[in-house]
């Protein structure tokens, strides 16, 4: 169970990097449109977990690894927007979130 902190400061995160991913990365990667669809930050507030929903991408995966490759600099972007709201900012650690092709995929087996 999250302690309310705990979903303060996830519920920070997920707005300022799905605003990041909207506004200062556009064009950055390939022309996807990236989501953020969930924030997981560990108890002492070290460790974020981002889970994001890639469209208009051909391998996702890939994205997600060039993604991961960048955080040390999505991180100081994400300092230079929060830091007067958060003492220090978490390692971020990126997924993807298939969560959205399981439901598709869930109902075309439905329909058919």
């Amino acid at each position: 169970m999250a302690s309310q902190r705990q979903l303060k400061v996830s519920r920070l995160l997920q707005r300022e990097l799905g605003d990041f991913f909207l506004r200062e990365s556009h064009g950055a990667y390939s022309g996807a449109m990236i989501t953020v669809t969930k924030v997981n930050v560990t108890r002492d507030l070290s460790i974020a977990r981002v889970f994001l929903s890639i469209f208009a991408s051909e391998s996702k995966p890939e994205l997600i690894d060039v993604i991961n490759k960048g955080k040390k600099e999505i991180r100081y972007r994400l300092a230079a927007r929060i830091r007067h709201q958060l003492k220090g900012v978490p390692d971020l650690e990126f997924f993807e979130d298939d969560s959205l092709d399981y439901i598709e995929n869930i109902e075309n087996l439905l329909n058919e």
